[in-house]
């Protein structure tokens, strides 16, 4: 066996010295005991891969060169081609780089680059930044791969032509990568790429920035500050419609001082709540991400310069608007949906939500001054009568028996229950709304019907008014006065925005503005045409 070893290279040698295009390389070299070693051979093999097709297309001038290495042996015929790399006649086609070659023990094959098309967008995996520096000596005339998103695209099996990187290959064990973490990382990646990406919650380690505002009025409200309110006419078109709130919007409600009356505050189940300028331009002046879940409830304060914000993380916050710095932080122990200022003593405030008590705050201890507990689960407005000695809340109690608990009026120092004995049909309450002249106020039903209480005791029920036409149907629809008491307005859950005449109780127009449920509506307290309103899909409406 080894003189026939001896004899097939021996005809090799001979065959090297011959001017014949088709060679051939040799399949391994011989050592002293006649062994071939077959690795250096496949390398070697790919290294100096010279076919007929890629000789017959050089140069007619360029002549026949021999090349030696160092040790003597003799390298096979090739003629030279252009020094521009990219007259090549194939990509294959290279000479041996004078840096060293890397090397890998055979008893551990090495793992090829674990970019894959498995691998998430931003998924950077340990093992792969490890072999990232490491540049084995095959396909060094390739162009050089993309560093990011083209790496995770599938490995072409004839881009590198070698067997030998084709076979490590397929030997090698990619790592499981879990697809929890998979996701968690691409999210990462994509909120790390985004331009527009806020920040969200108390996390984001920044107070909200100063309201800009000017001292000037707006140019169409200042005619309105001298006299008495005029009468309000029916808006009839939109003027500005907000888009920003990633989520449906819960209530709306204009700055109560008239010179900055140009503001609207918004409240959303996105977590955040704004302050627009709805009047003159329509635009967004800040957004405030201090929840870390929906807000339910926030409400001006009676000076203007500050908001009060409830959600369903059991926060409360009074942000002050000028300086972006929060005056007061609580817990209140309970998902809030209502808060309510007291109308003498601007420093207390009621908030209820989902629980059996409300509780009353003082902003200058920040502590809990006062507690009203009914046997009840929710609480679902809340609504201060002329004085503020006493307030009202409706609740979600509608069994046959909760005449005694829908809607309960309270005496605010004793925490007394003065009635309980108001409504007695099988509805809740959602919302409450004061009449600004009249001694009366209005509940809005599930009923789908508004319904009109005298404010001062016994608060009965009149029989003879009633305001239908209009869908509740378990949404938190609001109800509003208009600032002369002449008018009526609710939302709907088709969408719809309802007028009604207070003294008639005919519907005046019906506004079709939403696709989604209209949950909130309020009147412009100066401007006598101008009303907002909001709905499920996230929007906002100015009409005129």
């Amino acid at each position: 066996r080894t003189a026939r070893t001896g004899s097939s290279m021996a005809s090799l040698v001979a065959y090297d010295d011959s001017d014949s295009e088709a060679e051939a390389e040799p399949a391994g070299s011989c050592d002293p005991a006649g062994q071939v070693d077959g690795a250096s051979a496949v390398v070697r093999s790919h290294r100096w891969d010279f076919t007929p097709d890629s000789l017959d297309r050089t140069d007619a001038g360029a002549q026949p060169t021999k090349h030696e290495d160092p040790a003597g042996q003799r390298l096979p015929l090739v003629r030279l081609w252009r020094n521009d790399p990219g007259s090549c006649p194939s990509q294959r086609l290279q000479w041996p780089r004078p840096e060293p070659e890397v090397t890998f023990p055979r008893s551990q094959p090495p793992r090829p680059s674990l970019w894959t098309s498995q691998a998430p967008a931003g998924h950077v995996p340990l093992a792969a930044a490890r072999l990232k520096q490491v540049k084995p000596p095959w396909g060094a005339c390739d162009p050089p791969e993309p560093s990011f998103c083209a790496r995770t695209e599938p490995e072409r099996p004839g881009r590198n032509g070698s067997p030998l990187q084709r076979k490590r290959c397929e030997d090698c064990v990619v790592p499981y990568t879990p697809k929890r973490l998979r996701h968690l990382q691409a999210l990462s990646a994509e909120a790390g790429t985004s331009e527009n990406a806020e920040t969200q919650g108390p996390s984001g380690g920044r107070p909200p920035a100063p309201l800009c505002v000017g001292p000037q009025v707006s140019e169409f409200i200042q005619p309105y500050l001298d006299g008495q309110h005029k009468e309000t006419t029916i808006p009839k078109k939109v003027l500005f419609h907000l888009r920003g709130h990633r989520g449906p919007v819960n209530s709306v409600q204009w700055c109560p001082v008239f010179a900055k009356s140009h503001m609207l505050l918004s409240t959303s189940m996105d977590k955040t709540f704004k302050v627009w300028n709805a009047v003159d331009s329509g635009s967004c002046l800040q957004t405030y991400f201090l929840h870390s879940e929906a807000v339910r409830a926030a409400r001006w304060s009676p000076c203007g310069r500050r908001i009060l914000s409830g959600g369903f993380d059991f926060a409360l916050h009074l942000t002050d608007l000028e300086t972006g710095t929060q005056l007061f932080s609580g817990q209140s122990g309970f998902r809030i949906t209502t808060l309510k200022f007291h109308p003498r003593d601007h420093s207390l405030f009621v908030c209820g939500g989902f629980s059996s008590e409300m509780k009353a705050w003082d902003l200058r201890t920040s502590k809990v001054v006062r507690s009203y507990k009914a046997t009840v689960q929710q609480t679902l407005d809340i609504l201060f009568l002329r004085e503020g000695a006493e307030f009202l809340s409706s609740t979600d109690a509608s069994s046959r028996d909760s005449a005694d608990r829908t809607i309960i009026a309270w005496d605010f120092r004793s925490a007394a229950k003065i009635s309980n004995q108001i409504f007695h049909e099988r509805y809740t309450c959602p919302s409450l709304a004061l009449h600004p002249r009249e001694p009366v106020f209005l509940a809005q039903t599930n009923g789908n019907y508004l319904a009109l209480f005298s404010a001062v005791w016994p608060y009965r029920m009149s029989r003879r008014r009633r305001y239908e036409g209009h869908k509740v149907e378990g949404y938190s629809v609001g109800c509003e006065c208009s600032p002369d008491g002449d008018l009526l307005v609710t939302g709907s859950a088709d969408g719809r925005t309802l007028m009604y005449s207070f003294r008639t109780a005919s519907r005046a127009r019906t506004l079709h503005g939403h696709t989604e449920a209209c949950v909130g509506t309020t009147f412009h307290p100066v401007l006598p045409s101008t009303l907002a309103t909001c709905s499920w899909e996230g929007d906002i409406k100015i009409w005129h």
